[in-house]
């Protein structure tokens, strides 16, 4: 049977049953559970400090409407950071390599967007088809393009995701195989790749945490256009 580098993209089977909603649920095990303690302990306080310095800049250009997507908006970050940073462990399978994935979430929630926008401010909503002062014969081009570029958007959101932790997978596995190989034949090599290996792995753990901030980001953006 032969192996390739995208094989470790396959979601996990067993007994011939997808193993990818197991994984995703994994993530909710960890996160911290309300206590009817009076003071919390350190993690838990930082933690509360996070998520209030994150609802602070996500929310701060909305108004009062905006407002409400706040806890669906950070829970769906920090289900998305969990995620990514689990996939890096050995033996572990992450679920937002798969585009599916990435594009469930994303379209409903831009959807959501979209007829929140049409539903409170039609005009406004239509009104970023055609910026002001467009010339005549330049109006049906611009709806054209303008309507592409709205629906292009939940598949941006998706292909980012999925191809920016494709890339950085592949390339761990990439440089980890040249480490085994260079072993035995050039040690001295090997030690400098896995130096490599080891700073790849650290920027990896940068973009996975960065990549789940700037979906959530981009969807607070596009709730911006539509309150």
């Amino acid at each position: 049977m032969n192996l390739s580098f995208f094989d470790q993209f396959l979601s996990p089977t067993l007994f011939g049953l997808p193993l990818m909603g197991l994984a995703m649920l994994l993530p909710w095990l960890l996160f911290p559970k309300p206590t009817n303690r009076w003071l919390n302990n350190r993690l838990t306080t930082t933690q509360t400090w996070v998520f209030g310095v994150s609802v602070k800049q996500l929310m701060l250009p909305m108004n009062t409407k905006g407002h409400s997507w706040s806890l669906m908006l950070m829970s769906l970050m920090m289900f998305l950071i969990t995620m990514n940073l689990l996939g890096l462990l050995p033996y572990t399978f992450t679920p937002t390599t798969q585009l599916s994935l990435n594009l469930g979430l994303a379209i409903p929630l831009w959807l959501a967007t979209v007829l929140m926008g049409l539903r409170n401010q039609p005009t406004a909503a239509l009104g970023h088809m055609l910026p002001e002062g467009t010339p005549t014969p330049l109006i049906p081009i611009l709806i054209i393009i303008e309507t592409i570029s709205l629906f292009i958007r939940p598949l941006a959101l998706g292909v980012r995701l999925t191809a920016n932790l494709t890339a950085g997978h592949l390339l761990i596995q990439l440089i980890s195989t040249a480490v085994l190989v260079l072993m035995p034949m050039m040690p001295t090599v090997s030690a400098l790749t896995m130096i490599i290996l080891l700073l790849l792995t650290l920027l990896e753990i940068a973009v996975a945490m960065i990549q789940a901030y700037v979906f959530v980001l981009l969807l607070s953006l596009y709730l911006q256009e539509n309150v």
